[in-house]
């Protein structure tokens, strides 16, 4: 080690997806002294590879999972309420299939996710006739009735990286490429080494994801709760539809995909289950999914899907708590909180299992485990009504900012003011405060990056590479041409190097 911090803090979590930024954020606005370790960039895994939902899980409520559901339902709104710029409503189009769910039953499942969560803003379930909807128009004849329901859709890796931040603005320290190698109980509180220096924290939070279980096993402590690693993959293909809405669609062997509108011109399709059992380091979709799930668009839509038109494909593994379900898509995915013993010494608290959706609650439970033994985690939950960075304003406010951004700096064209404003909010503003013109922002990388956007993401926003940038900060990846990301790589190496 290079050498050992005299700071004592109060926690140290281990893990930079979504559970533990949240964390950060909900122990850092308590006033608790909070250090975060990630051993590459934040939301590099699985937080950074889901649907892209805030939702209450409408096929979680087959499954008696209705507690799970009513804590998604309560928390959509929430997070909808702190992060209007990432989080928007959705109308999701179910069709109804011959043979399958009986339309009853469906009708019955909408009205428990429309009423039992508290829904406020969002509209409520109607039944349509496909043939006289602009819904219906992408799709074979033979759908001719679906129901409408609502849900939120989001950047989820947007959200890990507004959480860190929010956590460091309020005095955390984020440390990025710092992988944790040991952690160790030192009479009252922990020695953890990571990135070549040792740290001193009074609580440890181990939410490492898939990886939680990894940690514990580095250190000798057994965990009290099995992990099924369930793998989700999803395509990316040019655009399906016109329409805004997005569409649930049921499959003869029981499972269900969405197919939702992506960056104005693609659309997302997915997800799949599959155990998965490698490794976690390369997270890739296989050719039988993606086979999978171009099949299954193939059963709705008029226009065929096959593996030949999917421009990008991703895949991540979720850390299901292992409740023995025979199918993965039955797992459940509720979480668990695991605390060690009180005579153990210096708390150790374990999260297994999780969903993006109940991340903020997850945060504010922990709190509440740990609040019992360091007072400064202690105290009434916080995090529901403080707006993320660039949040504070209205939740249907977003055109209105949006207008407001392109008078201001009409150099933009409205593609990227949109996009500026749906990532950043009002932190636009402050990213292009004085920029009179498209020049006053540097170099222009193309499709509205620039350099003063690049500074901005690395000075605020942790990101080191063009993948950080093209994928995670932004979607551009899905625009950037194999020469204009290898000039952006080459330009963060020579600021790396200045």
């Amino acid at each position: 080690m290079k050498g050992q911090t005299s700071i004592m803090f109060d926690l140290a979590v281990i893990g930079g997806g979504i559970n533990g930024t949240g964390i950060a954020r909900d122990a850092a606005g308590r006033g608790a002294k909070v250090i975060l370790f990630e051993a590459g960039d934040l939301a590099r895994g699985t937080s950074s590879a889901s649907t892209k939902l805030i939702h209450g899980g409408l096929r979680y409520l087959e499954h008696y999972e209705f507690a799970l559901v009513r804590e998604s339902l309560q928390e959509r709104e929430i997070l909808w309420g702190i992060a209007p710029h990432i989080i928007h409503p959705l109308r999701f189009v179910l069709p109804h299939v011959a043979g399958l769910r009986p339309r009853w039953l469906v009708r019955l499942g909408l009205f428990l996710y429309d009423h039992i969560g508290g829904r406020k803003r969002l509209p409520a379930t109607q039944s349509v006739a496909l043939a006289g909807h602009p819904a219906g128009a992408p799709l074979k004849p033979e759908f001719d009735r679906a129901f409408i329901y609502s849900d939120c859709w989001v950047d989820d890796a947007r959200l890990v990286v507004l959480n860190a931040r929010d956590a460091a603005d309020r005095g955390a320290k984020i440390r990025t490429h710092s992988r944790v190698t040991c952690i160790k109980r030192v009479e009252d509180h922990w020695r953890v080494d990571a990135g070549g220096q040792s740290f001193l924290a009074r609580a440890v939070v181990n939410a490492g994801g898939p990886g939680v279980l990894d940690v514990l096993a580095a250190v000798h402590i057994p965990a009290t709760h099995g992990l099924r690693l369930v793998r989700g993959s999803h395509i990316v293909v040019p655009r399906l539809f016109d329409h805004a809405w997005a569409y649930f669609f049921q499959l003869p062997d029981g499972r269900i995909f969405f197919a939702i509108p992506y960056e104005h011109d693609f659309t997302l399709i997915g997800t799949t289950d599959a155990d998965h059992t490698g490794g976690l380091d390369h997270i890739e979709a296989s050719e039988e999914e993606i086979a999978y799930l171009c099949d299954g668009a193939g059963r709705f839509f008029r226009k065929a899907v096959t593996p030949a038109d999917v421009v990008w494909s991703y895949a991540g593994v979720r850390p299901l708590v292992d409740d023995h379900s025979g199918r993965p898509e039955a797992a459940t995915r509720g979480y668990r909180l695991e605390i060690s013993d009180e005579d153990e010494g210096a708390p150790l608290l374990n999260v297994f299992g999780g969903k993006i959706t109940t991340y903020r609650h997850l945060a504010e439970e922990a709190m509440e485990v740990l609040g019992e033994r360091i007072e400064e985690m202690a105290g009434p939950g916080w995090t529901g009504t403080a707006p993320l960075p660039g949040g504070d304003f209205p939740v249907e406010g977003i055109d209105r900012l949006t207008e407001r951004f392109r008078a201001e700096f009409p150099f933009f064209d409205g593609r990227t003011a949109d996009r500026l404003c749906r990532a950043y909010g009002t932190t636009a503003f402050t990213i292009f405060a004085d920029a009179a013109s498209l020049a006053d922002c540097g170099i222009h990388f193309g499709h509205g990056l620039t350099q003063r956007e690049v500074e901005y993401l690395i000075g605020r926003e942790w990101a080191r590479t063009a993948e950080d940038i093209l994928w995670r900060r932004t979607k551009l990846g899905l625009r950037f041409s194999q020469e204009q990301a290898a000039a952006l790589e080459q330009f963060l190496k020579r600021m790396e190097m200045a």
